[in-house]
Parts: structure tokens; sequence; C-alpha cells
């Protein structure tokens, strides 16, 4: 009998997923922003005048990434420990229903403290020490109560979808965060306009409302819930992996490295386009916001479709594709900085892009030996993801200064990152739907 997906069940699910995009999306636009707002030559392009810390771009890209390091030690561990929860109500949905409020919470006080600054010191961070460490202390606190849950909430979709179906699942999954993220762009645009703060306050009430429906409606498998409890006592960071049988080692690294690789690529664009807009476009903030949203609305229209290419062409091949396609469509941006131009790159990026993204969780899941450890499993794709959200916003600060501020050079960084994505690919032998 043909497989069919519950594509009701599969939406349902994504609700965690667009709310964590929300927050993610208006954090990697506005935070760079207030990172480096004060600083006379960065002011001179902001339409709408903001306060903040007049911090360099190799600066702001550190500061982005001091708790992604943390988070890198505990999504993996996280996932491990989901697997072996056993409570009521599932072993992913306690750290959802616990640490998304308190994500939401920091997340609202973000704003708060630029807003606090006196004109007269703005940028003088040297002269604002507490609001800036209560503004690092907010950043803190929401990205690690979202790196406790964020594994938890994408492990909620392999565990209700069977292998062969998980490409299309991914692709309702990430059609949800898309809409979250344009949801973000342009709304958070409009929104940063009539008063600073609002986006955050907006979106993270959005995102309580999304979480809410989340655990209303999607019930964990009770089978594995139960396995949970008859497992062995301990975190198991690495029980899940202990199985894996040596053929698939090899794919699972290289898999993973090539995740990692792409994503450093990604960051560059994510984490300074904002910037690049204001700078090198001579667009506002808020425009500049509104261009990138643009990539996410394709995306969004092509990640269904992505997993049934997927499916008919196989995940590798899929994904090999879309990053010679998307890496070629940004050696082009970087030759022509102009806005018309940058669109309609974006536009064709975000259809590549979803190619890439929609296929790669399905991957390293379905190297897995056992459907009981598939939260292990999905921690590991964000242990790549969350090391290059350590060192993508750091080395693209870094390459941007040394070039005397050009944000173009994000668009020569992104392309090299993808090519060596695309050689790590070709290694990996194992990850495609299996047989149920």
């Amino acid at each position: 009998m043909k497989l069919k997906l519950d594509y009701k069940k599969t939406f349902l699910i994504g609700f965690g997923f667009f709310g964590t995009s929300i927050m993610w999306a208006l954090y990697n636009t506005y935070v760079p922003i207030y990172l480096q707002a004060g600083d006379p030559a960065f002011d001179t392009k902001l339409a709408v005048q903001t306060f903040g810390f007049g911090l360099s771009a190799t600066l702001t890209g550190f500061i982005m990434t001091l708790d992604n390091i943390a988070a890198f030690f505990i999504q993996p561990i996280m996932g491990a420990i989901s697997d072996r929860t056993y409570t009521r109500i599932g072993r992913r949905m306690p750290y959802i229903v616990i640490c998304a409020p308190i994500a939401v919470l920091a997340f609202f006080l973000i704003p708060v403290f630029p807003q606090m600054i006196p004109a007269e010191l703005n940028g003088q961070v040297g002269q604002l020490t507490g609001l800036f460490a209560l503004f690092i202390a907010a950043l803190g606190v929401m990205l690690l109560a979202m790196a406790v849950f964020r594994t938890p909430v994408i492990a909620l979709m392999p565990d209700l979808t069977p292998s062969p179906l998980r490409s299309q699942a991914n692709g309702v999954i990430n059609l949800m965060g898309g809409l979250g993220g344009v949801l973000a762009f342009l709304g958070g645009g409009l929104l940063y306009k009539i008063y600073r703060p609002l986006p955050f306050w907006i979106g993270g009430a959005i995102t309580l409302v999304a979480v809410g429906i989340l655990f209303w409606k999607v019930k964990e498998p009770r089978e594995l819930v139960e396995s949970a409890a008859r497992r062995e006592e301990g975190l198991g960071v690495f029980r899940g992996l202990r199985d894996i049988p040596p053929e698939n080692v090899r794919s699972l690294v290289l898999l993973i490295l090539a995740i990692f690789f792409w994503f450093v690529g990604y960051n560059a664009i994510e984490t300074f386009f904002s910037s690049y807009g204001v700078a090198t476009l001579g667009v506002s903030e808020a425009t500049a916001s509104m261009i990138l949203s643009v990539a996410y609305v394709t995306f969004i229209l092509f990640s269904i479709p992505s997993g049934f290419i997927a499916t008919r062409f196989g995940r590798k091949r899929t994904i090999m594709v879309g990053l010679t396609i998307f890496a070629g469509l940004l050696v082009i941006a970087f030759f022509t900085p102009a806005v018309p131009v940058v669109i309609v790159l974006l536009a064709v990026g975000g259809l590549a892009w979803s190619l890439v993204n929609i296929n790669s969780l399905p991957m390293v899941v379905d190297i897995s030996t056992s459907e009981e450890v598939l939260g292990t499993y999905t921690g590991l794709y964000y242990v790549a993801g969350t090391l290059a959200a350590v060192v993508g916003p750091i080395l693209n600060g870094w390459v941007i200064d040394l070039t005397g501020r050009n944000y173009n050079m994000i668009f020569f960084v992104t392309p090299a990152f993808f090519v060596l994505a695309i050689f790590c690919m070709l290694g990996v032998t194992k990850g495609e739907a299996r047989e149920v």
C-alpha cells in the first residue's frame, strides 16, 4: 500500500518551527543593527535613528555567536535526553512547553535596553557597560533556552513520519518556518518603522500562540514514549550512535561536514544582509529586510515541491543541484550589487536553497538504524548548524572588516563554502529514504 502524508498533522507539527523561525529572523535582522548602531560610519546609512553600542562588524559577529557556543553542546545532548525522557505529555513536549516561554520573555527584553541609551552616549559602549551587560544577558538567555527546546521540537517530525515521507514532511515543516520568516521580515520591517521594539514584542507573542497550538494538537507516539521508559538510565549521549554500522559512519561524518560548510556560507547572508543593504545597496534597514524576504517567499513556494523532487530523484542529487545553482547565483550578485539584480537572484536562490535545506535533516535521521534515537541524530544535525553559527558570523565579519567594511564580500564567502559542501556530498552514500 502506498504511503500518504498526513498533511493536517504535519502542518500542526510545523507550528513549533513557525514560532522559532519568527524569532530567529527578527534576531538575525535587528540584533546586528543594535550592536553596530552608534558608529558614525554606520549611522549615516540608517533610515531610522537607532541607539546601539557602536561595535565593529568583527565584534558584532563574535557577539552573535557567544551563546551558540553553549548551544553547540546543549543541542545534541538535548536530542539524546529527549530520546530517553518519559513523561505523561511525551518525550519532547516537556522541554518545549517549559523553555519556549523563557526564550520569549528574554526576546521581549532584547530591544528594551538599547532604547534606554541616552542620546549623548549612543555608540559609546565603554560608558554603557551596565546596559550592554543586560543586553548580552537577554541574548544569552534567549539563545540558551531555544537551544534546549529546538532539537526536541524538530525531532517531532521524524518521530511522527515514516522514512519515505520525511522529505515531503520536512517540506511542510519548512514551509511553516518560511511563513514565519516572511511574516517576520515584512511585518517586522513595518513595525520597526513605528517603534523599534515592536517586532520583538509582536513576534514573541505569536511564537507563544504557535507553541500553544503545537502542545494542544500534537500528541507524541505512545510506543516511542513507552520505549523511552524501558531504556537504560543516564544521558546516553553516545548510546544512540554506538550501534551504527561502519559503512554508515563515513556517510554520516561527510554529511555533517557538508551541512557545516553550507551553513557557514548561508550565515554570511543571514547575519550581514541587513548591513549589506544599508552600506552597499544604499537602502534602509527595513527595506533590506524586505528584499531578503524575497528568498523566503520563493523558499516557501518551493518547499513542498522540493520534498517531491527528492523522493523522485534522490536526496543527495537534489541537494547537490541546489548548492550548485545557489553558488552560481551568488557569484553573479558579487559582481552586480544592484537592487533589481539582487532581488531576482535571491528569488531564484530561495528555490535552490529549498532543494538543500528541505532534504538535509531527513538524510541525517535516515542514516540511523533505529526509530527510537531520532532525537540523537537530529541533535547531530544541529551540531553542524550551531557550529556554523559560531564560525560563520565571526569569519564573515573578519572578512568584511579586512576588506574595509565591504559587505559585498558575503557573496564571495558563501559560494566558496557551498563548493566545499559539494565536495563532501560526493562521498555520501547513505541517507536516502528507507523501505517501511
